[in-house]
């Protein structure tokens, strides 16, 4: 590329889209269907991982012989425990996230002025977005995370969402509603960052051997396989960075850990647990976190265009 190129992509303005209100309400409703259906779709291997992180009788299982006692103990119905705040939850949390990933996305590419300092700054706005993207999320799902997570670990706690919830908000108050939501922060945002960041660059990393030729002719079948296989790449990271936080939260909403405040309860709990039990359950949550974010980003896609919504933005390096 000559240097009067390069100078005048240096100070080419960034190209964004200009979605309107019904383009953010198609991202929000994909993102809230995309998640809720899988999340609740995969709730017998999230109450299997919850009781391998909690319940010391289910030391040493994985997900099959973990399944098998659950069924053994305490019947099938026991694997949808918890159903009803997962599909809720997520139906909110997923709607947010999604939405609010798109937004701040534009916003933060627009901020770096140019097309050239957008791509090279690329990964700072992948992880700003999915980070203030999901912290907004957490507001909304940290209340019925406290309330799946009660039904699971503690049997006959409650009958279902309504009751569940009711009987919390009536103990505890707001505080024990909200009492995760320090943990469900350092859980989510890093499942953000790996779930959105991860799965940019492998798209990226994809379309950069390709030509432009080849990329605007490919099959559906090729379109499906990327996807696919950056979602599958993206859930493993989801769930490799996210884990401690997600034992410590499962150990917080049980009522574990000594009094104080929730920094101290947390390091307390990390020190007790160790490396070791900080990722106790891994294997059987990077299962259900690749099938999460695959199918999430498959259902996403295919909802959107659906909508009728516009395609994202995209910011990668040629």
């Amino acid at each position: 590329m000559s240097d009067s190129a390069k100078s005048k992509q240096a100070t080419a303005p960034v190209q964004v889209p200009d979605f309107t209100l019904r383009d953010y309400s198609s991202f929000f409703l994909a993102g809230a269907l995309c998640c809720t259906i899988s999340h609740g779709g995969l709730t017998p291997v999230d109450v299997v991982k919850t009781r391998i992180q909690i319940d010391s009788a289910y030391k040493g299982l994985g997900i099959v012989s973990g399944t098998r006692y659950v069924i053994a103990k305490e019947g099938p119905a026991a694997l949808l425990t918890g159903f009803g705040p997962t599909a809720v939850g997520y139906l909110a949390q997923g709607g947010a996230k999604f939405a609010g990933y798109e937004f701040w996305k534009k916003g933060l590419v627009q901020f770096a002025g140019d097309q050239e300092t957008a791509v090279k700054y690329r990964t700072a706005i992948y992880l700003g977005a999915a980070s203030i993207a999901e912290f907004f999320a957490d507001i909304l799902l940290t209340p019925l995370e406290a309330t799946r997570i009660r039904l699971v670990s503690e049997k006959g706690y409650a009958n279902g969402l309504v009751s569940g919830f009711t009987r919390m908000a009536r103990e505890g108050g707001v505080r024990e509603l909200y009492a995760g939501f320090l943990p469900i922060l350092c859980k989510q945002i890093p499942y953000a960052i790996g779930q959105f960041t991860v799965n940019e660059f492998c798209h990226e990393l994809v379309f950069r051997s390709m030509s432009e030729d080849t990329k605007r002719n490919l099959s559906g079948t090729s379109k499906f396989g990327i996807a696919l296989g950056s979602g599958i790449v993206a859930g493993f990271a989801a769930a490799v960075l996210s884990h401690p936080a997600d034992t410590l939260l499962s150990q917080i909403n049980k009522g574990h850990g000594p009094s104080g405040s929730m920094m101290h309860r947390l390091s307390v709990l990390a020190r007790e647990a160790g490396i070791k039990g900080l990722f106790a359950g891994l294997g059987p949550r990077m299962v259900m976190t690749a099938g999460l974010v695959s199918s999430q980003f498959l259902m996403y896609g295919s909802i959107k265009q659906a909508l009728g919504a516009p395609p994202g933005i995209e910011i990668h390096k040629d």
